[in-house]
């Protein structure tokens, strides 16, 4: 299928590259569908096309959004070299895209390696980009990113008051700046509705027990000591017995060392380790876990929707804007062992989250459609 013009109506391409930005943005992306004045294609990069991290791609034509395209880029070497060189297939792909189809609007999320290609093509082709999520920190090296797409980009459609202020000492103008809260946010807690006992059965795990939900990726400038920082974890977990859902993680360099540590070691009786949780039963997982563990944003972000104790390991999120579901803690055995013991012990916390209501969509879908596209908007110039 291709972006064909229709008069009056405004082309949105959507670039994706993983299963978790996917997640984050199916119900923006649905209603974006559904809207007369939008016409939605995705172009698919990344491990969408991976038979090894699932073949996700599967869930975006389930969803009923149409694929514009596929981008094929290597995600199973996982080093620091391949990242780079996926980098810039990512940008030849998008270039030859855009050249072809011409939307109006390039919508991007996070700060990921592809969302950086995106980025560039369009500014380069003329192609107005609306960035998601930007202006906030993490003190890694998915910070840079993150602000280096912003920089490209013509309108930013952040999730808090904070990451605008962010942007605006960036030299953002601020009437290029809408807070519209984190769209993963939206028709979450739908998603995981239904008893604990159906969600147990949905994800084929023991009822009898209290379950630890683990999300672990690696840090990339950190690669090397992913292996080691996986068997902290693995330590920690079978110090305290219970159940684990090990959710495996990203492509990035240092994953094959958390996957070496899960080969070598074991989990408690009665775990599971699965390459990929589609986002229902990831919202069940999360609405049900005892405990989250680990270092994905959705433990920073969506966790908080449904009280659930987050231990935050490590650096990969360590400067983000907090619920006070979350704790933070190294990644070593001990203090992993103490503070998952804590929070087993706790009750729940308030549903409360910081992140946004949940009526992210709707704003993001009304302003991709009046956002002015004139050609001043792709000439940027600091604000100060």
């Amino acid at each position: 299928m291709s972006l064909e013009h229709i008069a009056a109506v405004r082309r949105v391409l959507y670039l994706s590259g993983t299963r978790a930005d996917f997640g984050l943005m199916r119900s923006t992306l649905q209603l974006v569908a559904a809207d007369p004045a939008l016409v939605l294609g995705v172009a698919v990069t990344g491990v969408h096309l991976s038979a090894t991290h699932g073949h996700t791609v599967d869930e975006i034509h389930a969803a009923g959004l149409p694929v514009v395209a596929e981008l094929p880029v290597d995600v199973l070497t996982r080093t620091p070299a391949s990242m780079s060189a996926a980098v810039a297939h990512c940008l030849q792909g998008m270039a030859a895209l855009l050249e072809k189809h011409r939307p109006d609007v390039l919508l991007l999320l996070g700060d990921r390696g592809e969302m950086l290609a995106g980025a560039i093509a369009a500014l380069n082709q003329g192609v107005a980009t609306v960035h998601i999520h930007g202006g906030e920190r993490s003190g890694t090296v998915d910070e840079p990113m993150r602000h280096a797409i912003s920089k490209l980009s013509s309108y930013h459609l952040v999730a808090t008051e904070a990451s605008r202020d962010r942007l605006v000492c960036m030299g953002e103008m601020p009437e290029r700046i809408h807070v519209v809260g984190a769209p993963g946010l939206d028709g979450l807690v739908d998603l995981a509705s239904g008893t604990r006992e159906e969600a147990l059965a949905a994800l084929d795990m023991p009822s009898a027990q209290p379950f630890i939900l683990v999300v672990f990726h690696p840090v990339v400038q950190q690669a090397n000591f992913a292996y080691e920082q996986a068997r902290a974890l693995l330590d920690a977990l079978n110090l305290q017995g219970c159940p684990v859902l090990w959710v495996e993680p990203n492509a990035d360099a240092g994953a094959l060392g958390v996957l070496q540590a899960l080969d070598e070691g074991s989990l408690p009786t009665g775990s599971r380790r699965i390459p990929h949780l589609n986002r229902g039963l990831f919202a069940k997982a999360m609405r049900h876990a005892a405990v989250m563990m680990g270092n994905s944003s959705s433990g920073i972000i969506e966790a908080a929707s449904f009280g659930t104790p987050v231990i935050n390991i490590g650096d990969r999120q360590r400067l983000r804007e907090r619920n006070v579901n979350t704790v933070d803690v190294p990644a070593d055995a001990v203090a992993l062992s103490m503070a998952l013991q804590q929070a087993l012990a706790r009750e729940r916390y308030p549903c409360e989250n910081r992140y946004g209501d949940g009526q992210s969509s709707a704003r993001i879908a009304e302003l991709l459609a009046r956002l002015p596209l004139t050609l001043s908007v792709l000439e940027k110039t600091n604000a100060y």
